[in-house]
């Protein structure tokens, strides 16, 4: 499936990918893009399938989701670039590197996914089963600050203008499937492709305190990669472009800008 695409930057600037998680959209990154990368740099990030203006019928399988974003770059005539990827997004960045080794020049893993253990992708997908519905924009705010997740009002704004849709009942709902969303969570459960197939320079951007990366994948791709990797925490939760956004734009711009 060819994936709706956003697009930042002059198109023969050095192409930098980003992969979102779940329940997102490509327009997230559009803060990062702008305000940091847009003038050395062409930003892309698809919608994956199931999420925001790409297709969501299934299967909603890892490789499809993979073969996804290569078919949308092959159409777009992007072969090799730097990848992004957050979240679900980190996962599959992992899974292009280890299919795909010489399209992947650089990779940022923010706050990745590696693989959720199996009680945690479980209640994650116990909890997408819920009708996550909200009277308005501003409760869907409100919902998301009374987690105590340090996330900036103006960022919820803006998410709530890009990905909110009043559905016929009068109830406002993210624009994902989240039939899509639950097989996803169980995806995630499943082995990685070992640390050793990702043998390029490589960000490790995670929240320590939200504890999605465990300190033995941490490990893992430090002994693997070893020179290669550079590991930086952030403090706040697993949104790390919302939750610690200077800190996380500043590493990704001295990484990127290092490449």
């Amino acid at each position: 499936m060819e994936l709706n695409l956003h697009a930042w930057g002059d198109a023969t600037a050095p192409p930098v990918v980003f992969l979102h998680g779940l329940n997102a959209h490509g327009r997230r990154f559009r803060r990062l893009a702008e305000e940091r990368l847009t003038d050395r740099f062409h930003v892309l990030a698809p919608d994956l399938r199931g999420h925001a203006g790409s297709g969501w019928e299934p299967p909603w399988t890892i490789a499809t989701h993979t073969h996804d974003v290569l078919e949308t770059l092959d159409a777009n005539g992007i072969r090799k670039a730097t990848w992004v990827g957050h979240s679900y997004g980190g996962r599959l960045l992992l899974e292009l590197a280890a299919l795909t080794p010489e399209r992947v020049e650089r990779a940022a893993l923010l706050d990745p996914a590696i693989q959720l253990l199996p009680h945690v992708g479980f209640d994650f997908a116990e909890l997408e089963r819920a009708d996550l519905s909200f009277v308005s924009a501003e409760e869907a705010i409100t919902t998301r600050l009374d987690t105590g997740a340090p996330t900036p009002r103006d960022f919820l704004v803006e998410e709530m203008r890009e990905h909110l849709v009043r559905h016929p009942d009068g109830r406002f709902r993210s624009r994902y499937c989240r039939s899509a969303v639950v097989t996803m969570y169980g995806e995630l459960c499943t082995a990685p492709p070992p640390a050793e197939s990702l043998r390029v320079p490589t960000l490790l951007l995670h929240a320590g305190e939200f504890g999605l990366v465990r300190e033995e994948q941490v490990d893992a791709y430090r002994q693997a990669l070893g020179d290669l990797i550079e590991i930086v925490e952030v403090p706040g939760g697993h949104m790390v472009y919302w939750d610690a956004y200077e800190e996380t734009a500043d590493a990704l711009e001295r990484f990127l800008d290092a490449g």
